[in-house]
């Protein structure tokens, strides 16, 4: 994230962003870029306001215009409130989205955002996933780094596993909804749920680690999943819950750990 927001220069290799070298034109980059780093560093005796306009002028927006842009961002990341308060004063989570409005302030075409959600409330969560899809809507290039999958899950559209500096899988959710996968079904009467699973050839476990019994059991994809449940349904089997027991990419990320020698 560092060298392609023009901040460390690559040892090896080529990067472009929107047709521009960081390394020789790292300007033009930071022209086209947001960037979010996973902490913010603040001037913290400035107010959220304050600091918006001053990161709108560095990128060259006239006075009027960085505050009314400034305004808007503040309104769509629900700090208006705090828009004359010291960033001092700020939580963690109200960091995090000023940050996101820093990284907004110049309307720029790419998103590099290093753990957004960190730190934020569950409902702040789930705005932050809606704002990013309709900013990728928009035309935006978002690229999130996060450990934390089942949030990418929602918002991703492809992903990348890195481990030990290395590209070790790319794939998209559509290819993920595919995969081999664990499922996690619960029913009232689980005897009877295990008995029909067997029926299909499934072996089936119960599952640990939750307070609520269910049973598990690991299918190819989505279209056997349908017809699992279709069978247990008309097996008289009274299902009450079937899903999946992990995010998409989650499964990606332990079944590639599992693999490892």
């Amino acid at each position: 994230l560092l060298m392609l927001a023009s901040l460390l220069a690559p040892d090896s290799g080529a990067i472009r962003i929107a047709g521009a070298d960081p390394v020789q034109d790292p300007l033009a980059v930071r022209r086209s870029v947001g960037w979010m780093p996973d902490t913010l560093g603040v001037w913290d005796s400035l107010t959220a306001a304050e600091i918006l306009v001053t990161m709108g002028k560095l990128y060259g927006m006239a006075p009027a215009a960085a505050a009314q842009r400034a305004g808007e961002l503040l309104a769509e990341v629900r700090l208006l409130d705090f828009a004359d308060k010291p960033a001092r004063v700020f939580s963690r989570g109200q960091q995090q989205r000023l940050s996101l409005a820093r990284a907004l302030i110049h309307d720029p075409a790419v998103l590099l955002l290093d753990e957004p959600a960190s730190g934020l409330d569950p409902g702040s969560r789930v705005e932050l996933r809606l704002l990013l899809r309709r900013l990728a809507s928009a035309g935006k290039t978002i690229l999130v780094s996060s450990h934390v999958l089942s949030e990418l899950d929602e918002m991703a559209d492809r992903a990348v596993f890195v481990s030990g500096g290395e590209t070790v899988k790319t794939q998209s959710l559509d290819d993920a909804g595919t995969q081999l996968r664990w499922y996690a079904v619960s029913a009232r009467n689980t005897g009877a749920l295990l008995r029909a699973l067997e029926s299909r050839g499934l072996a089936a476990a119960v599952g640990e680690g939750t307070r609520r019994s269910h049973v598990r059991v690991q299918l190819g994809g989505e279209e056997q999943a349908a017809e699992v449940l279709r069978h247990l349904v008309a097996s008289g089997v009274e299902v009450y819950a079937f899903a999946p027991a992990t995010g998409a990419l989650e499964e990606t990320y332990m079944s590639l750990e599992a693999e490892k020698p």
